[in-house]
């Protein structure tokens, strides 16, 4: 089985401060510009880094600070994906988190992270080690448009 190479990539890793989620979003925007999104597209891109990255800071490390490392890929076909890792306290149960409102955060959580990074992106898979860490994929293809990138 062959595996499809991607295009470009960049990789970025920083401490689970909530103030990196919007260095996050920016970064991910900056480099999704290249496939020549619409203003909405990079706004869906935007809200899913957000969503994952906040849960990787909120989450993974309630009680103390860690790494979060943010890689984005350019595949062929106008395609985008975007890998969310911290080394965290892990996902008991992936099925159950992902269940809209349900939260282990505080009443001010709304639980609705992986439902608004699933209405944005066309692919979210969770995979999670309790004690280890969280990796949280995603892909989104965006539309061709005369003039973009191949």
């Amino acid at each position: 089985m062959r595996t499809i190479q991607y295009t470009n990539q960049v990789s970025l890793r920083f401490p689970s401060r909530s103030a990196n989620e919007a260095f996050a979003r920016s970064a991910a925007a900056a480099f999704a510009a290249q496939l020549d999104p619409t203003l909405d597209e990079l706004g869906d891109v935007k809200t899913a880094v957000s969503e994952a990255v906040t849960n990787a800071i909120v989450h993974a490390y309630p009680d103390t600070l860690g790494n979060v490392e943010l890689k984005l890929r350019l595949y062929p076909g106008n395609q985008l994906e975007i890998i969310v890792r911290d080394w965290g306290v892990g996902i008991p149960d992936v099925e159950k988190a992902r269940a809209p409102l349900f939260t282990t955060g505080n009443e001010e959580r709304s639980g609705m992270g992986f439902t608004i990074m699933e209405s944005f992106m066309d692919t979210v898979k969770v995979r999670s080690t309790v004690g280890k860490g969280t990796v949280v994929t995603m892909r989104k293809r965006f539309a061709l448009r005369a003039g973009g990138p191949a």
